[in-house]
Formats: structure tokens, C-alpha cells, sequence
């Protein structure tokens, strides 16, 4: 059972942000000091994407360590053990093949799929800054040898 109040559960969950969170602001930061420019939270696309490179096709999620259970089997041996694991283990079980069934509806409709951890953004913005400008680079040579063909 819950330890909290129906009114306090609201308030802690109405804090929660879904959008401009500190890792996506600090990547999207990041990008545009390189020039990139993007979409935040793309409505047209499935997931809605926290960054589109609408040029490129591609599609970056900043995804939570818990929410979206980053190392899933210590996660949910942790979970099974605390209060309300039952839920837990539900909710991000559901949240993991919701990432994937969106995975595949992007990349089914030719969009590149990024996933930064936030863990990964906050430690290492430059490195995920250099994975997109990778992808950029191998979506540029693709497009070059289709046009050369």
C-alpha cells in the first residue's frame, strides 16, 4: 500500500517533468552550441522524441535510469524485495516495451533512434554529443552512395 495520501502521491507526481528536464536542456545545450538545430518533443513523431534532427532523421530520447530500467535484471531484483514491487516492476516493464514498440515505429518509418541514459548525459555530454554527430556522419555517407548510385 501506499504511504502516502492521495493529495500528497498527486503533488509528488504532478512535480515529476515529462519535458525540458535537466539532461534533455543540458544535451539539447550541447547540440546547439555545435550548430545542430531541432525539434524539442515532436508531436508528429511516435514517442514524441525529446530532440528531432528533422534534417537527418533522427529521433534522441533522454531516458531515466528507474523509469526506463537501465540494468533491468539488478533493478527488478531490487524492486521484488522492496514495498510496492509488484507495481514497480509492472509499470517499468510496460515502459520498456513501450521504448521498443516506438523504436520500431521510428525506424520503420526510416528515422535513426538515439537513447541516452540520463546517467550518460550528465557524466558525459560531449561523448553523447559525439554519438549524434557520428550517426549524422553514417547517415551522410548512406545518402552519398545512394545518390552516387
Amino acid at each position: 500500500m501506499d504511504r502516502l495520501t492521495p493529495e500528497q502521491r498527486h503533488k509528488n507526481m504532478q512535480n515529476i517533468k515529462g519535458k525540458d528536464t535537466k539532461i534533455e536542456v543540458k544535451l539539447r545545450k550541447a547540440l546547439w552550441e555545435k550548430g545542430y538545430r531541432y525539434r524539442k518533443n515532436y508531436k508528429k513523431l511516435p514517442g514524441r522524441p525529446d530532440i528531432v534532427l528533422t534534417k537527418y532523421k533522427i529521433a534522441i530520447f533522454c531516458d531515466g535510469e528507474f523509469f526506463h530500467g537501465k540494468d533491468w535484471d539488478a533493478l527488478r531484483t531490487r524492486l521484488e524485495k522492496g514495498s510496492n514491487g509488484d507495481f514497480w516492476i509492472k509499470k517499468i516493464t510496460r515502459n520498456r516495451e513501450r521504448d521498443d514498440e516506438i523504436n520500431k515505429k521510428l525506424k520503420f518509418e526510416g528515422w535513426t533512434v538515439i537513447r541516452f541514459w540520463d546517467d550518460e548525459i550528465k557524466k558525459n555530454v560531449d561523448g553523447c554529443v559525439r554519438v549524434v554527430e557520428e550517426t549524422i556522419f553514417d547517415i551522410m555517407m548512406k545518402r552519398d552512395e545512394f545518390d552516387n548510385e
